[in-house]
C-alpha cells in the first residue's frame, strides 16, 4: 500500500491502544451509560456531540 497502512497493521493498532485513552489527551471526556461525550475535535462546538466507544469515534453534530 503507498503511502499508507496496512489493515493488518490497522487491527494491531486497535488491539494495543484504547481509544478513549488516546482522544482523552486532547479532549475532556465524559462517560455517559457505556460512551464517552465530548466537544469534536474537528470543529468549534459548545454542546458535546463527540461520541467515542469501544474502539471507535462519531460526531454527532
Amino acid at each position: 500500500m503507498a503511502g499508507g497502512f496496512t489493515p493488518e497493521f490497522l487491527e494491531e493498532l486497535k488491539y494495543k491502544c484504547d481509544i478513549v485513552e488516546v482522544i482523552s489527551q486532547y479532549v475532556p471526556l465524559q462517560k455517559k451509560g457505556g460512551r464517552y461525550f465530548g466537544c469534536c475535535p474537528f470543529h468549534n462546538e459548545k454542546t458535546p456531540s463527540f461520541c467515542v466507544n469501544n474502539g471507535w469515534y462519531h460526531c454527532f453534530g
